[in-house]
């Protein structure tokens, strides 16, 4: 569910695998053209045309997020690609760590490989669109490399500062909000974590060997499903408004981004 250094010590040094990072399978085969009538995935917009809205349904419930489409259109155009192809249909929120981030949209969900699903190549980092990692943000995943993102996404849980980009380094590119069912990432931002291999049986998944080494931590001991991703129509009526403030927590996150 799949971040030079800050003044922070040796705290910043062990939060550094905390990063949103993303591993990087083989690349997929070339993917059929994209049709143009698929709203957001069509290869030109008109100017006018509003930011695309995309309702993510998983087993704890949905939640819907708007894509900057003005502000990082590559990072946007990927992302709409990958949910019209059908991409993130069954995959695993694979890394929650509470008071900072979720991750997913690249290990499948059936046990007990929990694989990564093939990717397109990377996209370029779009980290200095002036869009700032705060709560209830999108942004791109990848590992350290900077222009290494793909399919992988996380939702911050609080504001993230230390993703954002400055002079001396790159940072991880937001390309949209939440802006309805942050309660819902909430409920999964508390999900208990643990190793793949401490998995419940109660839950009737079992980890491969390839998986308990892929997620040796901060994998949700009940897995969390995404069911499918899909776009909606324009105009549609939302029930909600922008994400409320953080839960209370005495646990600042603290990481020291790649």
């Amino acid at each position: 569910m799949m971040l030079a250094t800050l003044a922070l010590g040796a705290m910043a040094a062990a939060r550094a695998a905390e990063a949103p990072a993303s591993s990087a399978p083989a690349p997929a085969p070339a993917p059929a053209p994209v049709s143009s009538s698929l709203g957001c995935a069509a290869p030109t917009l008109p100017e006018n045309a509003p930011n695309p809205r995309m309702r993510v349904t998983t087993n704890l419930g949905s939640f819907v997020i708007e894509l900057y489409r003005d502000r990082a259109p590559f990072t946007v155009y990927n992302f709409c690609k990958y949910v019209h192809d059908g991409h993130y249909t069954n995959t695993l929120i694979h890394r929650v760590i509470a008071n900072f981030v979720i991750q997913g949209g690249g290990h499948d969900a059936s046990p007990p490989g929990y694989v990564l699903k093939p990717t397109r190549p990377p996209i370029p980092n779009e980290s200095g669109n002036g869009l700032k990692n705060l709560r209830g943000t999108i942004g791109m995943a990848r590992a350290g490399a900077p222009h290494s993102g793909n399919a992988q996404f996380y939702i911050n849980l609080v504001d993230n500062a230390e993703l954002d980009p400055l002079p001396t380094r790159w940072g991880y590119a937001v390309f949209g909000k939440v802006i309805e069912g942050m309660d819902v990432v909430d409920r999964i931002g508390v999900t208990p974590t643990g190793s793949c291999e401490e998995e419940r049986p109660s839950s009737g998944f079992a980890c491969s060997p390839d998986a308990q080494r892929a997620f040796k931590e901060d994998w949700p001991l009940t897995p969390v499903v995404i069911q499918k991703i899909e776009e909606l129509a324009p105009g549609t009526v939302l029930q909600e408004g922008p994400a409320g403030p953080a839960p209370n927590s005495t646990t600042p996150p603290v990481l020291a981004p790649k």
